[in-house]
C-alpha cells in the first residue's frame, strides 16, 4: 500500500483510510457506484485537507471536478505531463556505450571469447558470456536508477528494514515463515519500469514510498527490492533470490545477532561475492535485543568473518563493503543507512561498479585457462633441435659423407694411372653382376625412419606446450600432430630427389684438367721409355740403356705421385661437396618441418599470445607480466 501526504497529520490519514475503505466496501458488495462515490468523497476530503493520495495497490488517482478546483486540477495535470516528458528526456542509457576502463575491458572480453570459442568448451566461457549479455541488457536501461536488493535469512528483519526505508508498510512482517514469498519493489522515481521488467517483478508487486518524508530527494532514483529468505525451506524462494541477486546493482545483506555467522550465508553468498564489496552493504539488525556493548562485539566479529571471506571493508576512506548496526524496529541507525544509500544512489555508479566486479569474477574463473606458468613458446634452441632431428631422420649426415666419398672416388678415377683403371675394368668384366648387387636395407633402417620423425614431432610439441594452460597446450599438440601427417613421406621424397641430383658426375675443380694432363704425360713417358728400350734391344736404335730406363722410371714413379697429389688436393673439395649436400638436405628437411609442424605450432602460440593480451586487459593489467595494478580499491592479480 502507498500513501502520499504533505503534513502527515491524523486528519489526512483518517481521510485516506476512509476513501480506501469506502472503495473496497463498494467493490466487495458489488456496488460499483458505491465504490466510485466512496472513492471520490474520500478524495474530496483529502483535497480539502490539502492532501492527495495514491494507494499504489489499484494505481488510481481520484480528484473532484468541482468548479472551484477546476483551474487547480488543470494546472496539476499540466505539471504532471511535463514531469513525464522530462522523465522521458532524462531517461538515458548508460552512456550509449560504456566508457573508460570498463568499456575497454568489455571489448577485450568480447574479443577474448571470440578467439577462444574453438579452443575452450562452452561451459568454461558461459559465465563470461553471461556477463556480456547482462552488460548489454543493463546498458539499454536507465542509468538514473540504482537497483538495490534487500536480502537476508529467515527472521533477520529484512522486510522490517525494507518498510523502514520506504517509510510505509509495504512488505508484510510477522512470525509466520516465510513471510516474503516473491520479490517486492519500491521505486522512488519514475522511469524504472524497464529495470523491474528485467527482474520479472509484476505490476501488482511494484510500490511507491511515503512521499514528503526525510531523505526523499536523496533517494531519488532508488529501486529497492525486498527478496524472499535465502535460506527458505521452499526451493522456489531460493531460486528467486539467486536470480535477482545476479541482476541487481547492489545488495543490502541483513543479518541478526543469532545467524550472522551462518555458514550458508558466508559460503554460498558472501565468500563468492567478495569481489563485489563496493556494491555490498552488510547490516547487523536487531541490535535492540543486545545488552550493553554486546552490539559492538557482535559487529566486530561480523567484520572479522567478512575479512576471512575475502571481502574488503570500506573503512578509513578505503572502498569496500559498508558494515553497520541498526534496529529496523526502533529506527536506531536507519537514518544513517538512509544517508549512506542516498549518497550511493546519487553517485549513479552502482551499475558500472557491479558490472566491473562481475568482469573481475569472470576473469578470476578464466585465469586457469589463460595464464601460463613461466615463459612459453619455442626458442631458437628448440627449433634448431627439431630441424637437427629431422635432418638426422632424413639421413643428411650420411648422405653428405657418401657424397664426399663419391667425389674422392671420382677424383681417383680421373687422376689415377691407366694401369689401375685397366685393372678395375678387368675386375668388373671378370664379375659382371658384382656392381649391381647392393645390400638390402632393413625395414627399421629405411631412408627416413618414421619413428625418429614422430619422436621429433612429439619433442617439439612438448617444448611448445610447456607451461601453457591445459586447453592451449592441447591445441598446440593437436596442431603438431595434424601437421606431422605425411611428414615422413615428404622427407622420403626430399631424400630421393637429392639422391637423384647427386647421382651424376659431381662438378670438378679447375685444377682437374691439369692433373689429368699430368697423369697422361706420365703415361706417355712410360710408353716412350719402353719403346726406346725395345728399339735398342732389336737394334733399331743405338744402344744406351740408361736414358730409356730413366724415362720409364720417371713415368712409372710420376704417375703414382700425381695420383697421390690429386688425392691429397681433392680432400678439401670433396669435403666441401659433402657438406653442401648435407646442408641442402638439412635445409630441405627443416623447410618441410617448418611448413608442416612449426608454422601450425607458431600459429597456435600466436593465438594464445593474442588471447593472453586480451585477458590482461580484462583482468585489469596493462600487459602480461606487469606488476599488480590497483583499481577501485582492489588489487589485480599479476598474470604470467
Amino acid at each position: 500500500m502507498t500513501a502520499v501526504t504533505d503534513d502527515h497529520n491524523e486528519t489526512g490519514n483518517e481521510t485516506v483510510a476512509g476513501a480506501v475503505n469506502a472503495a473496497l466496501n463498494g467493490a466487495v458488495h458489488g456496488t460499483v457506484d458505491g465504490a466510485v462515490n466512496g472513492s471520490l468523497n474520500g478524495a474530496a476530503d483529502a483535497d480539502r485537507a490539502g492532501d492527495r493520495w495514491d494507494d499504489g495497490l489499484i494505481a488510481r488517482r481520484a480528484e473532484t471536478r468541482s468548479a472551484d478546483d477546476a483551474a487547480e486540477t488543470d494546472e496539476d495535470e499540466a505539471g504532471h505531463h511535463g514531469a513525464l516528458a522530462r522523465d522521458r528526456d532524462d531517461h538515458l542509457p548508460i552512456g550509449g556505450s560504456y566508457v573508460g576502463p570498463l568499456r575497454n575491458r568489455l571489448n577485450a572480453l568480447r574479443e577474448l571469447l571470440g578467439l577462444s570459442q574453438t579452443r575452450l568448451d562452452g561451459r568454461t566461457l558461459a559465465e563470461a558470456g553471461r556477463v556480456l549479455d547482462e552488460a548489454a541488457a543493463r546498458q539499454r536501461l536507465s542509468s538514473r536508477h540504482t537497483v538495490v536488493a534487500v536480502a537476508g535469512a529467515t527472521g533477520s528483519g529484512k522486510s522490517t528494514l525494507f518498510n523502514a526505508l520506504a517509510g510505509v508498510r509495504i512488505a508484510e512482517t510477522g512470525l509466520r515463515r516465510p513471510t516474503t514469498s516473491a520479490p517486492i519493489a519500491c521505486t522512488w522515481s519514475d522511469g524504472a519500469a524497464g529495470l523491474l521488467d528485467r527482474l520479472a517483478i509484476p505490476g501488482r508487486l511494484r510500490r511507491r514510498p511515503l512521499a514528503g518524508g526525510d531523505g526523499d530527494e536523496q533517494l531519488q532514483g532508488l529501486v529497492l527490492i525486498d527478496l524472499p529468505d535465502h535460506d527458505s525451506a521452499l526451493v522456489y524462494h531460493r531460486e528467486q533470490v539467486d536470480r535477482v541477486l545476479a541482476l541487481v546493482d547492489a545488495v543490502i545483506w541483513v543479518v541478526d545477532p543469532e545467524k550472522y555467522a551462518d555458514a550458508a550465508l558466508h559460503e554460498r553468498y558472501l565468500r563468492p561475492l567478495a569481489g563485489h564489496a563496493e556494491v555490498t552493504f552488510v547490516v547487523l539488525n536487531q541490535i535492540d535485543r543486545l545488552p550493553g556493548e554486546a552490539a559492538d562485539q557482535v559487529l566486530d566479529d561480523l567484520r572479522r568473518l567478512l575479512d576471512e571471506d575475502g571481502m574488503a571493508l570500506g573503512e578509513h576512506g578505503e572502498p569496500g563493503a559498508t558494515v553497520l548496526a541498526l534496529s529496523a524496529l526502533t529506527g536506531e541507525g536507519v537514518g544513517e543507512l538512509r544517508e549512506i544509500i542516498g549518497a550511493f544512489v546519487q553517485g549513479q555508479q552502482a551499475a558500472a561498479l557491479r558490472l566491473s566486479a562481475d568482469v573481475d569474477a569472470a576473469a578470476a574463473k578464466l585465469r586457469p585457462v589463460y595464464v601460463a606458468e613461466g615463459r612459453t613458446g619455442l626458442d631458437e634452441r628448440a627449433r634448431e633441435d627439431f630441424s637437427a632431428r629431422l635432418a638426422d631422420a632424413v639421413g643428411a649426415t650420411a648422405a653428405g659423407e657418401a657424397a664426399e666419398r663419391e667425389w674422392r672416388r671420382n677424383a681417383g678415377r680421373a687422376c689415377g694411372t691407366p694401369w689401375l683403371r685397366l685393372w678395375r675394368w678387368y675386375e668388373r668384366k671378370r664379375m659382371p653382376g658384382a656392381a649391381l648387387v647392393q645390400p638390402t636395407a632393413p625395414v627399421e633402417k629405411e631412408l627416413t625412419a618414421r619413428q625418429r620423425v614422430e619422436q621429433a614431432v612429439r619433442t617439439v610439441a612438448s617444448e611448445a606446450s610447456r607451461g601453457l594452460p591445459a586447453p592451449w597446450g592441447q591445441a598446440v599438440r593437436e596442431a603438431a600432430v595434424r601437421g606431422s601427417q605425411g611428414l615422413p613421406e615428404a622427407l622420403d621424397e626430399l631424400a630421393a630427389r637429392e639422391a637423384a641430383a647427386t647421382s651424376g658426375r659431381p662438378q670438378r675443380p679447375a685444377w682437374w684438367p691439369a692433373a689429368v694432363l699430368a697423369q697422361a704425360s706420365m703415361t706417355l713417358l712410360q710408353i716412350y721409355g719402353g719403346l726406346w728400350l725395345v728399339g735398342q734391344i732389336f737394334g733399331v736404335l743405338e744402344p744406351g740403356l740408361l736414358p730409356p730406363v730413366l724415362v720409364m722410371l720417371a713415368g712409372i714413379v710420376g704417375g703414382p705421385l700425381v695420383e697421390w697429389a690429386c688425392a691429397a688436393v681433392a680432400k678439401g673439395p670433396a669435403r666441401r661437396y659433402g657438406q653442401d649436400v648435407r646442408r641442402r638436405l638439412q635445409e630441405a628437411a627443416a623447410g618441410c618441418g617448418r611448413a608442416k609442424v612449426l608454422d601450425p605450432i607458431s600459429a597456435e602460440l600466436m593465438r594464445y599470445r593474442e588471447v593472453r593480451e586480451q585477458y590482461a586487459t580484462v583482468s585489469g593489467t596493462t600487459r602480461p607480466g606487469a606488476g599488480p595494478v590497483t583499481g577501485r580499491g582492489r588489487v589485480r592479480t599479476r598474470i604470467g
